[in-house]
């Protein structure tokens, strides 16, 4: 056999070693489902379409690593419970905290995000610390990493807490007075008001700014903890492309 032959030869197996090690990454990543939840202007339906900045970051991370997923929108128990307990599971945009640590296999942060518990500008509340706000009403989603946070600090849901499945219902509920506060993503908040036809700047009161809530940058995307390891990797890896190619930049700016 000659040097060439070999060179040949050499490139060849290389060659089917890489095209192996592709399709391997990628049957690891097959059969994925990937949900999350009505969460505008992160992850929203409109027009009968899933639209938003972590959906179009999502959706890019899909495409960069070719792999093909549809995306439900569902209340946000259900899919923290589908992600909880069953495999390949990609949720987002969920908050990374001590809680939920080893419960996921995170992928990394997708948009940044701010919490604050609001009142009503009609009924405005100063909130010195946490616990004053035990005092009064406050409205969460079922599940969502507020109410969690505050469960975890001594609320207690059907006393302090008015649960519900709705981000916009909770909007609601404040203007209204069924609640006294609301715990909520700065961006979510100001979307719902506007939505509303309200300047938020108007009718919502920044009462407390939950800090414990932005300790690890914002949203992530996170896997089924029964996902193998290869199909994390894999979307970390995608994750980290469209930061570094401009990808992510040119989403971000579109939501601006």
């Amino acid at each position: 056999m000659t040097p060439a032959t070999l060179d040949s030869t050499a490139r060849n197996l290389l060659f089917c070693v890489v095209s192996l090690c592709l399709s391997v990454g990628t049957a690891w990543a097959d059969g994925i489902r990937v949900v999350t939840e009505e969460l505008p202007p992160y992850n929203m339906t409109r027009d009968g379409q899933l639209t938003g900045m972590s959906t179009d970051v999502v959706r890019a991370v899909l495409k960069e690593v070719k792999v093909q997923a549809s995306i439900q929108s569902m209340p946000w128990a259900r899919a923290y419970d589908l992600a909880l307990h069953d495999p390949n599971v990609l949720i987002y945009s969920i908050t990374r905290t001590a809680e939920r640590e080893h419960l996921f296999k995170w992928v990394g942060t997708i948009a940044t995000s701010r919490w604050y518990i609001y009142s009503a500008s009609t009924h405005p509340i100063s909130l010195m610390a946490l616990d004053d706000a035990l005092d009064w009403q406050t409205a969460t989603v079922n599940e969502d990493v507020g109410e969690q946070y505050l469960i975890g600090r001594n609320f207690v849901v059907g006393q302090q807490l008015q649960s519900s499945n709705r981000y916009a219902l909770n909007y609601q509920k404040l203007q209204t007075g069924h609640v006294d506060l609301w715990i909520s993503d700065e961006l979510n908040a100001n979307y719902l008001a506007r939505q509303a036809g309200d300047d938020p700047a108007r009718t919502l009161v920044q009462s407390l700014q939950v800090k414990d809530l932005e300790k690890d940058g914002g949203f992530s995307m996170a896997f089924s903890a029964g996902t193998p390891d290869a199909t994390v990797q894999l979307f970390q890896k995608g994750l980290g492309t469209i930061r570094e190619n401009g990808t992510y930049d040119a989403i971000a700016r579109n939501w601006k």
